[in-house]
């Protein structure tokens, strides 16, 4: 075996219960053999949610915008059941999405880190210590700079605002989704979100609070701190308490084949209800602006393809087998979205140009992930290679290309 930080018989859970769902509620692969098989489509396990989650919510921009133009009415009945810039319906729509996601993630195998040592310096360092400041630098050139013709400097800093809360924002469940479709290693990939999910409890918020300090967005720093208690240490410390009390009392069978696949029809729910309200407030701009969800875009799909070519050449460098390298891309190069849109509304507002920017990050998710996932399994026998010790290319690896 080569010394590459990985074993790919290592595919089971630490405490032999089956890998957590995706967001929807279906089964994330127990084997790599399981997950070979849906790669290469002998098995389609990519539900209907995932896989048209763009037009799902490009359905509910339409829903929410139309509303919103047409019966305004409806944001002043909505305000009346808001608390301090705190919308009440949105926190609890936002909670049912975030604490599915904790329940399926077992903060044990954390300690099982040790086992894919170099995955974990890859992912971590790519998550905290570049992505935040390559997206405030791709946003900043873009919102302040590039666009300024057509992006007011007010408008542009609160696009710049959302940039920077999803750019500090790590992916959790949907990662599952794309490491399996790219045969990742399931248990590398598992124990890499724990770690994301218990950094984002102490990191995000000072991050969050540099960026928007440097950038001289002003910002309440009491509330930054009370949307990730709310957002964050509340469902994790709820997720943890519930999966360890619901696994001992009705044992993991009940618990993934029940308990959790009720609970992911709550999280798409909660979803697009979520999205629903929000454009309701964003409906005049977007009537009146179209083209401004085409802009922010830009800068997010930018530092997307950065990261996810950053880490996963960090990665084929330091000859880390495929099955690691590709789920070490993607986890650096998605989005803990929903924290982003919960902190947004937070600080700014429902009808803020940084919430619009959140959730344009959760528009581009599902077909920017999937063209990563393509870029990997392309590529995939040059980091077999160098992960062997062979030459990246020989004769036959240029006949190929030829």
């Amino acid at each position: 075996m080569t010394d590459n930080d990985s074993d790919s018989t290592v595919h089971e859970h630490p405490e032999g219960v089956p890998l957590p769902e995706c967001i929807d509620g279906t089964r994330a692969p127990r084997t790599a053999e399981e997950a070979c098989e849906i790669a290469t489509g002998e098995v389609r396990h990519l539900s209907i949610f995932d896989r048209y989650l763009s037009i799902w919510v490009a359905l509910c921009i339409i829903v929410g915008t139309l509303i919103g133009y047409f019966i305004p009415s409806t944001a002043r009945v909505l305000d009346k059941a808001s608390t301090a810039r705190i919308s009440w319906p949105i926190a609890v729509l936002i909670w049912l999405m975030i604490y599915p996601m904790m329940l399926k993630i077992d903060f044990r195998s954390i300690l099982q880190a040790g086992k894919k040592p170099k995955g974990v310096v890859v992912t971590t360092v790519s998550n905290w210590l570049i992505k935040p400041y390559s997206m405030y630098l791709f946003a900043s050139l873009c919102f302040l700079v590039l666009f300024t013709p057509w992006i007011s400097y007010s408008l542009g800093k609160q696009y710049l605002a959302g940039a920077i809360l999803l750019g500090a924002a790590p992916c959790t469940a949907m990662v599952f989704v794309w490491s399996y479709l790219a045969n990742g290693d399931p248990a590398y990939t598992l124990i890499q979100v724990a770690i994301n999910d218990a950094i984002i409890l102490f990191a995000y918020a000072p991050i969050v609070m540099f960026l928007m300090g440097v950038s001289g967005i002003k910002i309440p720093y009491d509330t930054v701190i009370l949307s990730v208690v709310l957002f964050v240490v509340v469902p994790f410390t709820a997720g943890y308490i519930s999966r360890v009390y619901l696994l001992k009392r009705k044992g993991a069978d009940w618990f993934e084949n029940v308990f959790l696949r009720k609970l992911g029809n709550v999280t798409v729910v909660a979803l697009l209800c979520t999205l629903v309200i929000i454009f309701i407030y964003q409906g005049k701009t977007i009537v009146e602006n179209p083209w401004h969800i085409i802009l922010i875009a830009v800068p997010l799909t930018i530092n997307t393809y950065f990261i996810f070519a950053f880490s996963y050449g960090w990665a084929w460098l330091w000859r880390l087998d495929f099955a690691v390298a590709a789920p070490a891309g993607f986890i650096a190069a998605s989005n803990f979205f929903e924290l982003a849109v919960a902190v947004a509304i937070s600080l700014f507002g429902l009808k803020s140009g940084a919430t619009l920017a959140t959730v344009v990050g959760v528009l581009e998710e599902v077909p920017i992930m999937l063209s990563l996932v393509w870029i990997a399994k392309r590529t995939k026998k040059y980091v077999d290679r160098r992960s062997a010790g062979l030459p990246v290319r020989d004769k036959e690896a240029a006949g190929d290309v030829a």
